[in-house]
């Protein structure tokens, strides 16, 4: 064999390598991934460098990247988005690291004000590619500002994207497409999947922003949810014959053509997420249908949901966060309507 066919063979195999990761490793592999391929992505945030992050998502950045690269912050959430937004204007591609989604209000000033609107501020002068990675969510047992689940904050706030990853191989493939996006990606990752399971995932995964993924075939009932909340969805799915389950994947702009495709096949729909049930995402998908599929409709959308109360202490969070039998339970109620 030449050296050309060996080197080419070599190649392939390397592409179609995979690993058996959990969602944390998922992520620090795209990280690595990334920075390896771009020497303008940075990552900064409090203790990702040296100690590799509360949860270990950036563990071994630093000692590979280096501290120019990979930057310890202060405790202050402003000054690490402001930070970033500077960073992105000068042509760097921060990764920006809030180590829980409830710290992020201190921060919420410069998305909104700052983050969101430099592209329309500015003409299309500037642009802000900043990844800002949020772990969001309960079932951990946290304290309280520990586990709200507020993607939409965000997703009712022009000028960025919002995604939300369900596996290792989405929080792969949605990080490497997040650090190429050329505006702002709010990455909120599903703190209770992060060791929750582990699957193969691709050295080279191709998660495209903006399109919904329709992971079970059915015909009799469409499900939709998205994050930690598919754990629950699948496990409903597999209980209840006829559903066809979509992962949303990206929450804003959300991807109104696959639900829709769906929705007029099947005439019934069930939407579940973690965050609390009013002008939530379901509450979207369900104006939405009733906007663009009233006439496919054989039964009342159903969102099975959080409760409009803070996220409870520990002790009772089980009981706030959506359940498989809530939402098997809402399968068969529209169903049998």
């Amino acid at each position: 064999m030449s050296n050309n066919k060996k080197r080419s063979c070599a190649t392939q195999e390397g592409e179609n390598k995979m690993a058996m990761l959990t969602v944390v490793e998922a992520i620090n592999a795209a990280l690595h991934k990334a920075m390896s391929a771009d020497k303008n992505i940075v990552v900064l945030g409090e203790d990702v460098g040296i100690d590799g992050g509360v949860f270990r998502v950036t563990d071994g950045l630093f000692k590979k990247f280096g501290k120019e690269r990979v930057m310890d912050t202060p405790l202050a959430e402003a000054a690490i988005v402001g930070t970033s937004i500077g960073m992105a204007m000068a042509g760097l591609r921060p990764v920006c690291e809030i180590q829980f989604s409830g710290f992020a209000y201190q921060a919420f000033y410069q998305v909104e004000q700052h983050l969101a609107r430099m592209r329309n501020r500015s003409q299309g002068s500037f642009t802000c590619p900043v990844v800002m990675r949020l772990p969001y969510g309960g079932g951990i047992r946290a304290l309280e500002h520990h586990s709200e689940s507020r993607e939409a904050y965000y997703a009712h706030t022009p000028g960025v994207v919002v995604v939300m990853p369900s596996s290792p191989t989405t929080a792969k493939g949605l990080l490497l497409s997040a650090v190429k996006y050329p505006d702002p990606v709010i990455y909120m990752e599903p703190k209770r999947m992060y060791r929750s399971m582990r699957e193969e995932v691709p050295d080279n995964v191709d998660v495209p922003i903006g399109k919904a993924f329709v992971e079970q075939k059915g015909d009799a009932v469409t499900l939709i949810s998205y994050g930690a909340s598919m754990m629950e969805a699948r496990q409903a799915a597999r209980q209840v014959k006829g559903v066809e389950l979509i992962d949303l994947r990206t929450i804003s702009p959300f991807d109104r053509e696959t639900i829709l495709a769906s929705v007029r096949k099947t005439g019934r729909c069930v939407i579940t997420h973690e965050a609390n049930v009013s002008f939530g995402v379901g509450a979207e998908i369900a104006a939405l249908l009733a906007d663009k599929a009233i006439d496919s409709l054989r039964a009342p959308v159903r969102r099975v949901c959080g409760y409009d109360t803070p996220f409870p202490a520990f002790k009772i969070e089980d009981h706030y966060i959506p359940t498989t039998q809530r939402i098997v339970d809402a399968l068969n109620e529209v169903i049998s309507y």
